[in-house]
Parts: structure tokens; sequence; C-alpha cells
């Protein structure tokens, strides 16, 4: 492999390879690095090891050690001991193949791990909570039966011990070793064998033999790709349906609900937060100088439901955990959207062309881009984060340039704020700056409308705005979402419910009727599921939809 000669030699982003307006770290410019996320991917394929480990402890590895060996030996006859070797390794999908393959495999899997104790009851439910499992055999149940708590308890435990434990991820990844070494197959340098020889006992070399383990781990499911690009399809099909099942038996977690607060209370900053399920004004100095119009005083109060509604929608839904990216950008829009339309909707000082332009171009852009991107490939959702996190590494790397004396109290900590929001590794640079205008290769706003359709809408409301916002999604990500704190969901983002606060009446309110359009336009393409959304909106009393409906129509 041969690292390209980095050809950008001043600014921030010196020391990258530019082509074009396309800046790449040399290692990322190689094309030959691959950012994979094990948790998402391959964890699921894992979880029935995974599970013994959080039930008996990281002991119980040795077990599983056992029963490779005692299923190698009964199976020896058919004298495919590699194939089964490298089927032993712990995944599911794997145990399915080795089963579909030789005909008493399956029988004598479950036979000697119950034998060895790898099979409880606790385990058993567990597995047989999911449907399309594969080697559904290990359950040993005829029928999928939903999870009670105890279940959801024991998967949360192997996950969040998967996600938190560098020590027993590299347990499950050693399996595949461990199976490969009692078969005779295993093939590695001295240096390698010897620091795995008395692993995991010997807790002098544990902490270096965890790091070869994982790394060898790695490389063999790339080496595996190169000889078989569709070698893991199977465990990504199970992946898929392992997080979604995740959704429907569990709802999002949100950091204040884990630590038992109703409110958020006050910001470091002291601003003042105010909850999204509450439709309150805001008092004292946090009123606007002008008084908010009788008749337009309901319309934060409106906005605030409908955007609650937008999120209760979602999160009662059935959701693509998987690949979340497409519902986390389409979900941040809307979100953003709404934040920022409640917040001028608290300053009526604000309800004019004039300090709310901002709110219509962000309005128009959002509903450009939700019915552009529809029609893309759904890797687009993809590479709109990847274009926001990249601008979030520029500007981290600009302001790093600010000399010692004119940073004040603070500035290093928005520094290694923009560099989280990067989403780049401590070590390995691989984060791609693309400096064209927008995400979609440089496509503009306006030809992103006139192939949807709505280039009229975009003369007529953004052309005549100013003040853009650009919904980059490191903007989006640190102000309008959050962390999902259950494991369950696979460290899927949500959108975040605390909002910091900050008379044209009719203006105002097609800010609102244009959001509103928006909420739909979000749900319709993501196909969210109609009885969710009726729940979510019965609020909304037939006439006052069918009102809202016809204003929208018009402004179309």
């Amino acid at each position: 492999m041969t690292v390209p000669r980095p050809y950008q030699h001043a600014g921030p982003l010196a020391g990258h390879v530019r082509k074009g307006r396309v800046y790449s770290s040399p290692l990322a410019a190689t094309g030959a690095l691959q950012v994979h996320d094990w948790f998402k991917d391959d964890l699921p394929d894992l979880l029935w090891p995974a599970l013994v480990l959080a039930e008996q402890g990281n002991e119980s590895v040795h077990r599983f050690v056992r029963w490779q060996k005692a299923v190698q030996d009964g199976l020896a006859a058919h004298g495919e001991t590699t194939l089964v070797a490298e089927s032993l390794d712990g995944r599911l999908t794997h145990l399915a193949v080795l089963a579909a393959k030789f005909s008493d495999a399956a029988e004598l899997i479950v036979a000697e791990a119950t034998r060895y104790g790898l099979l409880s009851v606790g385990v058993r439910s567990a597995l047989g909570s999911y449907p399309y499992m594969p080697a559904p055999w290990l359950a040993g149940q005829g029928q999928v039966r939903p999870p009670g708590l105890p279940e959801l308890q024991l998967i949360r435990s192997a996950l969040l011990a998967a996600l938190k434990d560098g020590h027993l991820e590299a347990l499950l990844k050693c399996l595949r070793t461990w199976s490969t070494v009692q078969a005779g197959s295993f093939r590695s340098d001295e240096k390698t064998i010897d620091i795995l020889k008395n692993y995991p006992g010997d807790s002098t070399t544990r902490s270096a033999a965890d790091s070869a383990v994982r790394a060898m781990w790695g490389a063999h499911r790339g080496a595996v790709l190169v000889d078989d690009p569709n070698h893991f399809d199977e465990a990504i099909k199970w992946a898929r349906v392992f997080w979604g099942a995740n959704s429907m038996t569990s709802r999002c977690v949100r950091k204040r609900e884990s630590e038992g607060e109703d409110e958020m209370g006050d910001q470091e900053d002291g601003s003042d937060v105010n909850d999204l399920t509450s439709a309150e004004e805001p008092s004292g100095d946090a009123a606007a100088a002008t008084p908010v119009p009788a008749d337009g005083a309901h319309l934060r109060g409106l906005t605030m439901d409908l955007l609650s509604s937008f999120v209760e929608a979602l999160e009662t839904a059935p959701a693509r955990l998987h690949d979340n990216e497409r519902q986390e950008v389409i979900s941040g829009l809307v979100v953003r959207a709404g934040r920022d339309l409640i917040a001028v909707l608290t300053a009526p000082d604000l309800w004019c062309m004039e300090h709310g332009a901002h709110i219509v171009r962000m309005l128009v852009e959002s509903k450009i881009y939700l019915h552009w991107m529809a029609q893309q490939d759904p890797s687009i959702y993809r590479e709109f984060q990847e274009y926001g996190a990249g601008k979030a590494k520029l500007y981290a790397r600009i302001s790093d340039e600010v000399p010692a004396e004119a940073r004040e109290a603070g500035f290093q900590e928005a520094i290694e704020e923009f560099e989280r929001l990067s989403h780049n590794h401590d070590v390995l640079d691989h984060r791609v700056v693309d400096t064209r205008d927008t995400f979609a290769g440089g496509t503009s706003i306006r030809a992103m409308a006139e192939e949807t359709g709505l280039l009229d809408f975009y003369r007529q409301a953004y052309s005549l705005a100013s003040g853009v916002a650009h919904s980059e999604w490191w903007s989006i990500e640190t102000h309008a979402m959050e962390p999902c704190l259950n494991v369950l969901h696979g460290l899927h983002l949500i959108p975040s419910l605390s909002l910091s606060f900050g008379g044209n009446v009719p203006l105002a309110s097609s800010w609102v009727d244009q959001f509103y359009s928006l909420i739909r336009t979000a749900l319709r393409i993501l196909d969210t599921d109609g009885a969710a959304v009726s729940a979510a909106f019965a609020w909304l009393e037939e006439s006052a939809e069918e009102e809202l409906e016809a204003v929208i129509e018009q402004s179309h």
C-alpha cells in the first residue's frame, strides 16, 4: 500500500492530500482504511457467548473452549477439521452453516453446550425472544416469545459489558483463535504465540494480549471479506433484525431520565431550560421586549406540541436501528428546525422578515433536503453526516490557529468539542474534509429544488431570505440530538427534548404551518407506522388539522 504525499502545505489542513475541494489525511487517501463498527454489525452474531459471559462471568469462557474441543471431536469423522474449527467461533450464523452442512451437528452442539452449562434457562429465554435468529435450535423453543424484564436485563448487561469492557470484548473475539489452536490450524508469528500462550490467565501480559486478539480479529475479518465479500451478509441481515426487534421491545432513554430527573435544571452557562413537553411561556428577563400578541400567544405552545408528537411517533414506531443514519438525519433536521422556530416564537421582535428571515430559509432548506435525499441512494444520509463531521475537523484546526494570548477561558474546551464532533480517531486521522458548497458533492440548493419540483418554492421563499442556517450535521448533533442511553438500541442518537431559551402574527403562523408540513414530509419519507403517527397526533382536532392542511396546500 502506497501512502500518497500531502499536497496541502499551508493553512489549517496542512498535511492533507487535496483532490479538488476534498481534503483527506494521507491514510484516508489510500482508500484502504475501512472504519468498522463491530458493536453494531458483529456483536448480535456473538450474542450467545456474550449472554453467557454476562450471566456467568468471564471465567465461563474456559467452558466455551472445552465445548469447542468436544464438538470438534464429535464431528471429526466428517474430515472437515478447518471448517468445523472456523465455525465454532461463537457466531450464530456460523453455527447455522455448520448445522446445515452436517445433519448431526445441531444436536451435538446443543448437547455439549448443555453439558458445559452454556445454555441456562436465562440464556435460552433471551435468545428465544428474537425472531429469525440464526441457529434457533439453540434456544430450544418452538415459538418466539417477547422478552420479559429478566431477559431484557440480561441482554442489556451483555451489550453494555461488550461495549465498556475491552477485556471481555477480547475474550469474545478470541473464541476463533482458541478453536483454531485446538484444531491445529492457527498460524501466527512467534511473538504473538508467546503472548497468547497463557492468555487470559497471565495478568502481566493480559492487556497486551487483549490488544493483539482484537487486532487479529479485525485483520482476519478483513481478510475473509477480501476472499468473499458476501461472507458476513447473513450476519448483517441478522444484526438488522436484532436492533429492529430491540426498538419494539424497549424505549429510548435520555440522560436526564437515567439520572432520575424530571427537569434538567440550569445549564452551566446559566441559561434556562424549557422542556419541549411543556407549553409554558418564559417569564421575567427571558420574556421579549414586545408583548406576545394575543392572537399569536398559542403559536409557541402549538409548535412545541407538534414537535413532541413528532418525536413520540418516531419513538413508538418500529425503527431501523442498524442502519440508523437515515432516521437520525431526517429527525435531526426536523428537530433542529422546530427548536429554532420555538426560540423565535419566544420573542415577538423576531416575527418579521428582517430578523426572522433565517427561519424562512431554514424551513425551505430543510424541506428541500428531505425531498432531495429521499430520491438518492440511502448512503446519502451517511454522506450528510460525514460532510458535517469533516467541517467540525476543519473548524477545530482553524480555531487552533488563534494565538495563545487571544484565547479566553474555555477556548481549549471548544476546540476539543469540535474534535469530538469530527468523530475522528485519536491516533488514525481518517476524517475527510470536504470544502465543497454542500454535502452532495457541491450540488446547490437551487439544483436540488429543481430536481424535486420545488424550484418555485425555492425562488419565492429561500432566495428572499438571508442569514442562512446551513444545518451541518455537527451543529445538529451538538444542539438538537443526544445519545440514547438504552444500550439495547445500539448507541443511536435521538432528538433532545430540552430547549435553551434564547408582531407579525400571520408571518409567524406561516412558519408554524411550514413546520407542520415538514413534519408530515419527514414521517412520510420514513414510512413511519401509521398507527403510531395517528396516536401521537390524536390531540389535533379534526377541524384544526383540516385547517392546517388547507394552509399548507395553499403555501405550495
